[in-house]
């Protein structure tokens, strides 16, 4: 079964709207995993605008999941995650001034630069995974720097869904992921996947083993409660 992996930066960005502690971050994710997460995912950028690096500590020594950080490999992040050393890093090419990730990795012009960076990771026995686009042809290129897994950008996607033209980009989801297998390589998704869409995506797409989502499922959690929202979205994964 796919795993559900939970994106805690909206719970970080409420409580940082305030000068207080609360909404607390662990407790938010020890509510998932209660609810039955697989995993937890944080981006902490470098204005911890919403994830800080004393949530990445706080998170690394008490999940009992799988924990996933996810960022741009600036100095400062690496010696964050080398730091705490999670179960898997997510580098992602975003700029410090976006408001959220909206493109994956050209390995043509990073991928040098991205290759000992990938390896000094996996010295550390961290699970190396690149925020991709849906382009089957650039794919294997993250097996051949080293990745362990691809997270296919699937902002595209939920596009085409909402338009009710989701057929051809679900096909470059698809051949984007037997890519992956056929290079190697694990495959993680996540981006604007929700409760109406999620299911549609995982039906077409083959070994998706982990989905990261954060934005949606905290927001149907505004009026279902996280626990609730949780578990409709792994009963989703549990169909699918």
């Amino acid at each position: 079964m796919t795993k559900l992996s939970v994106n805690l930066n909206k719970i970080a960005l409420l409580r940082n709207q305030r000068d207080l502690n609360y909404p607390s971050v662990l407790l938010a994710a020890e509510t998932c995993i209660a609810a039955g997460a697989q995993g937890i995912t944080v981006h902490p950028r470098p204005d911890e605008r919403h994830i800080r690096r004393s949530d990445v500590r706080e998170l690394a020594r008490n999940l009992p999941v799988e924990f996933n950080i996810e960022g741009n490999p600036f100095p400062e992040f690496m010696d964050l995650v080398l730091e705490v050393k999670p179960d898997q890093c997510t580098l992602v090419p975003d700029d410090p001034a976006q408001s959220t990730s909206d493109h994956g990795w050209d390995l043509n012009r990073d991928g040098d630069r991205l290759t000992p960076i990938i390896g000094r990771l996996k010295d550390a026995g961290i699970r190396v995974s690149l925020f991709m686009d849906p382009v089957p042809e650039a794919i294997p290129g993250a097996k051949a720097i080293g990745a362990d897994r691809v997270e296919l950008y699937t902002e595209p996607y939920a596009r085409a869904f909402t338009d009710g033209q989701s057929e051809d980009s679900l096909q470059l989801y698809k051949e984007s992921a037997i890519a992956a297998g056929d290079a190697g390589l694990g495959i993680n998704a996540g981006h604007d996947l929700n409760l109406e869409n999620l299911g549609q995506f995982l039906s077409t797409v083959p070994n998706v083993l982990e989905v990261s989502i954060g934005h949606a499922l905290i927001a149907d959690a505004l009026w279902m409660g996280l626990e609730t929202a949780v578990k409709k979205y792994l009963a989703i994964l549990e169909q699918a």
